[in-house]
């Protein structure tokens, strides 16, 4: 439902008389009047905000952000006239602008829900959510949104970056590791020699995780369905993107790079005493790529 009603509260979302009716038939509070159509000619059309504003009961009142809201429009010429349309406003039990996204609709404080219930009681408030529920849902299946593999694909730019970061990423481990080697690494306060290692090559592997998951992220367009179902908060994080797309990160048991477990080393599969990103369980690979055999088995630990 999160998904659908940002969908339907873009801007550009319109319904016509006939997909109209549909959707109102579901709704039990509906007064039997249409609002006048937000556009008359050639053909009358209503927006989805038109839709969600017929099944806000009573007299509400919030202002919100969507969960994409820039912070610097706050005090711009942007103020009220949001360009992204990121500033919620609901006036008189009317949705007047903005996208709804988890934030405005969830369980957080000064929520559309919160004000119901606290301005028109439990029962309102609760026949108030099912009814988004029941035409919503009833909407998206007149939009229909889907997930495929297309969606967890970037353009091939971003996948070059990706690699220069991680290449540069594992070049700066080794050094640190000749460092520690030629005993060149200082020690940090309170710290081993050792644990001044660990966290500088953690630090610098999840660096790399972090920044190819933000060029994955800037890749995928305001059409891509993973990135819909994120933005809107129902399901998935800005890590699941990154970890499908660009590389999935250091795996850690207990806090740490996987540990020893044969004779100073991790697997039979790689030499004693290495202490580089693969053997100490840095999956470089995404999911879509697939893993290999020993970053599959250091991912399932």
């Amino acid at each position: 439902t999160l998904t659908a009603v940002r969908k339907m509260t873009k801007r550009d979302v319109f319904l016509e008389k006939e997909q109209m009716f549909n959707v109102l038939m579901h709704l039990p509070i509906w007064d039997g009047k249409m609002p006048q159509p937000a556009i008359l000619k050639p053909k009358p059309l209503w927006t989805g905000k038109q839709v969600f504003s017929l099944i806000i009961p009573g007299n509400v009142n919030m202002i919100r952000t969507h969960s994409a809201h820039p912070d610097e429009e706050d005090d711009g010429p942007y103020k009220w006239i949001s360009p992204g349309d990121t500033k919620v406003m609901v006036e008189h039990g009317e949705l007047v602008m903005g996208i709804l996204c988890k934030k405005t609709l969830g369980t957080s404080a000064g929520s559309l829900l919160h004000i119901c219930f606290v301005e028109l009681g439990h029962e309102v408030c609760g026949q108030f959510y099912g009814n988004i529920q029941t035409v919503i849902n009833n909407w998206l299946l007149l939009e229909g949104h889907s997930i495929g593999i297309g969606d967890s694909i970037a353009d091939p730019q971003t996948y070059l970056e990706i690699q220069k970061t991680i290449k540069k990423a594992k070049e700066d481990v080794i050094e640190v590791i000749q460092k520690a080697h030629n005993m060149e690494l200082e020690p940090t306060p309170g710290n081993t020699l050792r644990q001044t290692f660990e966290n500088q090559v953690n630090r610098i592997l999840n660096d790399a995780r972090d920044k190819t998951g933000g060029s994955a992220k800037k890749s995928l367009t305001e059409y891509n369905n993973l990135k819909a179902m994120v933005v809107s908060g129902s399901k998935g994080s800005n890590i699941n993107i990154s970890q499908v797309i660009a590389c999935v990160g250091q795996q850690n048991v207990e806090g740490k790079r996987i540990p020893f477990g044969f004779r100073k080393r991790t697997l039979p599969h790689f030499i004693k005493d290495d202490y580089g990103p693969e053997s100490r369980g840095f999956v470089e690979n995404s999911y879509l790529a697939g893993l290999t055999p020993s970053e599959f088995f250091f991912h399932a630990m």
